[in-house]
């Protein structure tokens, strides 16, 4: 479909570029808006870290060609010729939509939406095969989860032992 509506490309290749901006944007205003939120966005950039942490590991060992390297596909905006195996744009926006949706449901889906859409663009840009997107939503979903469980029990631990040292001392 690349090629064929030059309005739909253009849009495509905005989604692609820019919406990560949007991403960061959102961070920052959670972050100054208010004290429980700022937990929140500690939370989605360290989710946001591990899978680039995961991204660079994979890299590292396993090669997948991108959809332009091996057939004749359309492709909107230059590319670099590493493996197209995960989408770094989608693994990011996913962690960070994630950790958001884990408190804040309404702002989380509308940040979910916004990374369906832009590994949507990463396929239509002929950058990645619809697998490596599917991949890149479940590995940056599930790091963000797992952050969450981490340092949410990490906390509790650390109210608990405070606790006890109350209960000692007194």
């Amino acid at each position: 479909m690349a090629g064929r509506y030059a309005v739909l490309d253009t849009l495509m290749i905005l989604i692609s570029q820019k919406v990560r901006y949007a991403f960061i944007f959102m961070l920052i205003v959670m972050w100054f808006r208010d004290s429980s939120q700022r937990k929140v966005t500690r939370y989605a950039l360290i989710s946001a870290a591990f899978t680039l942490f995961i991204n660079t590991l994979i890299k590292c060992f396993y090669f997948k060609p991108r959809p332009f390297m091996q057939r004749r596909v359309g492709i909107l905006i230059p590319s670099k010729m590493n493996s197209a195996f995960l989408s770094k744009h989608t693994l990011l926006t996913t962690a960070v939509s994630t950790s958001i949706f884990l408190h804040e449901r309404v702002i989380g889906a509308v940040m979910w939406g916004l990374s369906l859409l832009t590994g949507f663009s990463r396929i239509w840009v002929g950058h990645h095969y619809p697998s490596d997107i599917i991949r890149s939503f479940f590995v940056g979903s599930l790091t963000s989860i797992i952050v969450e469980k981490v340092f949410g029990s990490l906390k509790i631990m650390k109210r608990k032992t405070k606790n006890c040292y109350v209960l000692i001392r007194r």
